[in-house]
């Protein structure tokens, strides 16, 4: 997938009348959703933290886990996913972490908060599909973007040029040119997009914004 810029809605929702109404959204527009998951321990939010169900669409699924136990999620809601992102600080086995996720058949990767240096993935890099740098601190909807992870999203990009690497928090159309200059090629947009008056406008700027560079 490298080389191909994607879009990618977040959503965060309560109940599974939300996550239906939110996802309506965006379906025809973008090809990949990500869904927050949140369980108001590891991050202070909750999000998608009860047995959702996904709606039929041809949209690939990714499950962001802001959560303190991401194998027991992944344990029972593996399925409904297609890429499964975890906190590197929320586990202790990365390896096995790994193993069990590709041996379902389900690609995975990894998320380095603000504060996580990538040297700290570096002996797994090789064996992951992705790497997620949050480029706010995680939680909420709407948290101010943070420039120096800009030089953490060109490190890794020299470390491993084929690599999937996705950006998410503060991506709007006044910080989406500088992640995508720093090696980034997947773009996570939580507020911007969702809490717009026109989902398909705001998605479409970005799009257009991704070509001029």
């Amino acid at each position: 997938m490298y080389n191909t810029k994607k879009i990618i809605p977040a959503i965060i929702a309560k109940t599974q009348e939300e996550l239906d109404n939110l996802v309506s959204k965006v379906i025809r527009i973008v090809d990949i959703i990500q869904l927050d998951i949140m369980d108001n321990k590891f991050v202070p939010n909750t999000s998608l933290f009860f047995d959702f169900k996904i709606p039929k669409t041809s949209c690939i699924f990714e499950a962001h886990l802001m959560i303190k136990d991401p194998m027991k999620w992944i344990n029972k809601n593996w399925k409904k996913v297609d890429t499964v992102l975890i906190h590197y600080e929320s586990c202790n086995d990365h390896k096995k972490i790994i193993s069990e996720i590709k041996n379902k058949g389900k690609k995975i990767g990894f998320v380095l908060n603000p504060e996580t240096s990538i040297q700290r993935i570096t002996n797994l890099i090789d064996d992951i599909d992705q790497v997620l740098i949050m480029t706010v601190n995680p939680g909420f909807y709407g948290s101010p973007f943070l420039p120096d992870m800009l030089d953490k999203i060109i490190e890794l990009r020299k470390m491993k040029p084929d690599l999937n690497i996705e950006v998410d928090g503060g991506i709007t159309d006044k910080t989406i040119g500088l992640v995508d200059k720093a090696g980034a090629n997947m773009f996570v947009s939580g507020s911007y997009i969702m809490k717009s008056e026109n989902v398909n406008l705001q998605i479409n700027i970005l799009k257009k914004l991704l070509e001029k560079n």
